[in-house]
């Protein structure tokens, strides 16, 4: 394994959390559904998507009025979809679809992307939000369920720096970076004691873990929010309770992307354990130590190492 990690550029915001808060779906969120449901995408020339996936038979939501996303302020709400769950009456049995090929960025999750007539992008990305943290195995439908989300931009999606690190006398891993739009701060103003979004402009980072003591495979590590006012976050890979710390050969981070804009993810490798009196190892800590602290300057959170 190399020792000198990239930055992973993605999406998203966060915040150092140990419980389990749940999904805040806001405008993006369309519908959960108990499979991986195929989803078709259509948009007409008056700017209105309409999106047709299978649920107990048909469904056809009409999706429009919003685009991109506010920057966060207390004196302005976040855009929002007008969401229409009949379809527009009986607009989606003879909607007309004027959207054309997908050529934006890649997106994970993605199920359903077009290019609009007047250039911008719409998106359906479906993806298990819900899964509990810590490895939990599902235990209700919900945390069993994909969940629909819709997207609707033009210009740059947001963008999530991770990075990784050893911290406290280099026993533990941690997962660090900050979330941006538009090179400002992704974070929101309320929460509840879970670390859960109470605002619209709180998002959540979805951390999971591969093959680590979790389980073969991606595992759900933890979900939690930026911190105010820089969009920085650092989650420490620590025991929790009767769960080990979920150390893994690669991390990847899933932000619900601010406003209408989508969901972002990226994928970095894991660390190995730190080797005492290894001058790599010790450069590196070094190293990702100052960033940390240049990330975090002026703000309160996130200044351990």
């Amino acid at each position: 394994m190399p020792l000198l990690f990239r930055a992973a550029t993605l999406c998203a915001t966060v915040l150092a959390a140990v419980a389990l808060p749940k999904a805040a779906h806001a405008s993006q969120f369309i519908d959960v559904v108990r499979h991986h449901a195929p989803v078709t995408l259509e948009v007409d020339q008056a700017g209105q998507a309409m999106v047709y996936y299978e649920k107990a038979g048909q469904r056809h939501v009409l999706v429009s009025g919003a685009v991109n996303a506010r920057q966060p302020t207390r004196d302005v709400p976040q855009v929002h979809f007008r969401l229409d769950y009949s379809g527009g009456g009986t607009l989606w049995k003879h909607f007309r679809n004027s959207c054309g090929a997908y050529d934006g960025p890649s997106l994970a999750f993605l199920v359903a992307a077009c290019r609009a007539p007047d250039g911008s992008y719409w998106a359906v990305q479906e993806w298990m939000v819900d899964t509990p943290d810590f490895g939990v195995d599902p235990s209700t439908a919900r945390e069993r369920s994909f969940s629909i989300r819709v997207s609707h931009w033009s210009g740059p999606t947001a963008q999530l720096e991770v990075y990784t690190k050893w911290i406290y006398a280099n026993r533990w891993q941690e997962v660090f970076g900050r979330a941006t739009y538009l090179g400002k701060p992704i974070y929101g103003f309320n929460s509840t004691r879970q670390g859960a979004p109470t605002d619209a402009y709180g998002r959540l980072i979805y951390l999971d873990s591969l093959d680590s003591s979790y389980g073969p495979g991606w595992q759900r590590v933890n979900s939690f929010l930026p911190h105010r006012p820089n969009g920085v976050y650092c989650v420490g890979i620590y025991p929790y309770l009767h769960h080990p710390p979920a150390n893994g050969s690669q991390y990847r981070a899933t932000l619900v992307g601010p406003g209408v804009t989508p969901d972002v993810q990226e994928t970095v490798p894991g660390l190995h354990k730190f080797r005492k009196g290894n001058p790599d190892d010790a450069a590196y800590e070094r190293q990702q130590n100052a960033l940390l602290d240049r990330l975090t300057a002026g703000a309160r959170w996130c200044h351990h190492h």
